[in-house]
């Protein structure tokens, strides 16, 4: 099994919310779906699999936290948020039009809204992707499930 990848994800309870069901569910999926299959190579001195812990700072940075699967500290990488503050917020607005609709509207009506919140959600995850490109090598599929886990942080209610 490869080196390159994380073992063990862990989001700041400070930063956390009461999240709805849905909140949650995306949460949980976003976690299993990373710790089945990932590439999460850092640049420089790091060595792995890694354990990484996720923390939005003065908010306005997210920081993740590196050690190694033995809990030592490998380092942090901290990238800003402020290009993700728009993507944020649409696909807020999205998913609360998407969990809205799953209870009334007919499936073509849902797979529509379902095909917009993909649309963002993989914005979002390019975004990532290119913000952290300098200091950790990620595929797409990792940067989806770390734009997810993001956007649970920045959750305010």
């Amino acid at each position: 099994m490869s080196e390159n990848r994380i073992v063990h994800i862990e989001l700041d309870r400070k930063t956390l919310v009461s999240r709805s069901a849905e909140v949650e569910h995306e949460r949980a999926v976003a976690i299993y779906d990373l710790l089945e299959e990932n590439l999460f190579a850092p640049v420089g001195d790091f060595s792995g699999p890694y354990r990484v812990a996720l923390s939005i700072q003065d908010a306005n940075r997210l920081i993740l936290d590196i050690q190694d699967e033995a809990e030592n500290s490998q380092g942090e990488i901290a990238i800003s948020l402020t290009p993700f503050r728009r993507i944020i917020r649409d696909y807020y607005k999205i998913c609360e039009s998407y969990f809205d609709a799953i209870k009334r509207l007919t499936p073509s009506q849902i797979e529509t809204i379902d095909m917009a919140r993909r649309g963002v959600h993989n914005e979002g995850s390019e975004i990532l992707q290119d913000r952290l490109k300098e200091k950790v090598e990620i595929d797409f599929p990792t940067a989806r499930r770390l734009f997810t886990l993001l956007c649970v942080l920045h959750f305010k209610g």
